[in-house]
């Protein structure tokens, strides 16, 4: 489903919110670090020089996204893996465990946040980012296409909805069920885009992934061209660039 190519064509606004949560996270010396949903391992790699003492483990259901993350590896600091996170599991507790724009696709938060609480060592950290657009322009653009007449028998329920993420104090409550302190805030990045339709590049690497998948080639060029028309009247460009508001959750929560 995944082009790193495509998603890494916005790598530095991408990057950003990754390097904006892990300056919260004060975890010392770690021993195991996990990046849950790697993509590519561009930012896996930046924990191993955060934490040089670490062994870090990027993982990834992509086999595209682990053909670049690989070329990264540092045999016994860094290594990446195959794993769905709904079932992959770790050999020894886990001292932080990162994601980053990766619970989106992952269903069922509320046994899913559980189990990953039960990997954590005694004192170990969880880190998470977790894009929170469903009410933007665009989400709302997707949705009416999918339930249209002429794309609903093939995408109706097909990729991200309004229940994929959760509200940011849904999250809070259930950590601290859990028996974890929590630092959560909530920050909208404004994207300053350049490009003849930069908001239809943007989610072709990230949102629009599923949908395209569901179909043929012809089919996508078809998707592709009503999405791009109604973004583009959706986010219209002024003085040569486009604006894109994108909202994001974030959480950490230590033992």
């Amino acid at each position: 489903m995944w082009d790193p190519t495509q998603y890494l064509k916005y790598s530095d606004e991408r990057s950003r919110p990754f390097f904006d949560l892990l300056a919260r996270v004060r975890c010392n010396n770690p021993s195991l670090i996990v990046d849950l949903g790697c993509g590519p391992g561009n930012l896996t790699q930046t924990l191993t020089e955060r934490w040089p003492a670490a062994r870090v483990v990027g993982v990834d259901a992509s086999d595209e996204m682990l053909a670049q993350a690989k070329d990264r590896a540092i045999p016994g600091r860094l290594d990446f893996m195959r794993g769905d996170i709904t079932a992959w599991t770790p050999s020894q507790p886990i001292d932080l465990l990162v994601s980053n724009a990766a619970f989106q696709w992952v269903p069922g938060h509320g046994t899913l946040f559980p189990r990953l609480v039960g990997m954590l060592a005694p004192q170990g950290a969880l880190a998470v980012q977790v894009p929170h657009h469903f009410e933007g322009p665009a989400h709302h653009i997707f949705e009416q296409v999918k339930t249209s007449s002429r794309w609903r028998g093939a995408l109706q329920g097909v990729g991200l909805n309004h229940n994929s993420v959760m509200p940011a104090i849904w999250y809070v409550e259930l950590l601290h069920g859990l028996g974890l302190t929590v630092d959560a805030w909530e920050t909208t990045y404004i994207h300053v885009l350049t490009g003849e339709n930069p908001v239809l590049e943007w989610f072709k690497g990230s949102a629009l992934r599923p949908l395209l998948k569901a179909l043929g080639p012809q089919a996508q060029l078809e998707l592709l061209d009503e999405v791009g028309k109604l973004l583009k009247a959706a986010y219209p460009a002024k003085e040569g660039v486009t604006l894109l508001p994108f909202p994001r959750i974030f959480l950490i929560a230590k033992r």
